[in-house]
């Protein structure tokens, strides 16, 4: 009986050991709130653009009691700006333009995290890969929407930061706000002096993005 109850025990402290320790996957997505920042040449003619994010998450807990950790996720994000209507003269013709560009990223945030309570806060950098451009702006009278833009001239690879807070909850469930946003231009070096990017003024753009996220994570806290 004695050899049971201490097999029980040992058992139970084996799986709240690894429950403690161990990573805990999970998932998150939501909505992107995306513009360009930066030394912009015309910065009102960029509007802020809806996106979205989705992508798996991995937990790894530092302190026993899950107050630091480590967390790594890798996303799918779609960022970039709307353009602000405008009317101009090109040439004798009078141009019609409006419409958004989309980004699309492969991301790698590696984040520090602490949990105080059911508050969290996160806070580390991200490496992002460009998988694609598309621009869906309409300019009349020629109408180009749907094109998809090189991404030659482009930094393809992004090297940024990604920082937040949110509310976590025992079955796993979060929500939460983060800013991420990167150090280097979009435009390669390069390109720098380049106006075939809409007349140039993207030559010193930098992402800057507000995500709005949902996560779940398996197993809860």
């Amino acid at each position: 009986m004695k050899k049971r109850i201490l097999m029980f025990v040992l058992a139970m402290t084996t799986v709240v050991a690894a429950h403690a320790q161990g990573p805990r996957l999970g998932i998150r997505a939501g909505a992107n709130l995306s513009n360009l920042s930066g030394d912009l040449t015309d910065d009102s003619r960029f509007n802020n653009k809806l996106g979205y994010h989705a992508g798996i998450t991995a937990n790894f807990p530092i302190s026993a009691d899950n107050f630091f950790s480590i967390q790594p996720e890798l996303l799918y994000s779609n960022k970039g700006f709307k353009n602000n209507p405008e009317d101009f003269d090109r040439n004798g013709t009078r141009i019609t333009r409006e419409g958004s560009v989309n980004f699309n990223y492969l991301e790698l945030p590696l984040l520090a995290r602490i949990n105080a309570g059911p508050l969290y806060f996160e806070a580390g950098p991200q490496a992002s890969y460009l998988l694609g451009i598309r621009d869906n702006t309409e300019q009349t009278p020629l109408i180009s929407t749907g094109d998809r833009i090189s991404p030659d001239g482009m930094n393809r690879f992004e090297l940024g930061y990604a920082a937040g807070i949110g509310f976590g909850m025992p079955n796993g469930i979060s929500a939460g706000v983060r800013y991420t946003s990167g150090f280097n231009r979009i435009l390669n070096d390069n390109n720098n002096n380049s106006t075939t990017y809409f007349d140039g003024d993207l030559r010193n753009a930098r992402h800057s993005v507000f995500m709005f996220t949902l996560g779940f994570a398996f197993g809860g806290r």
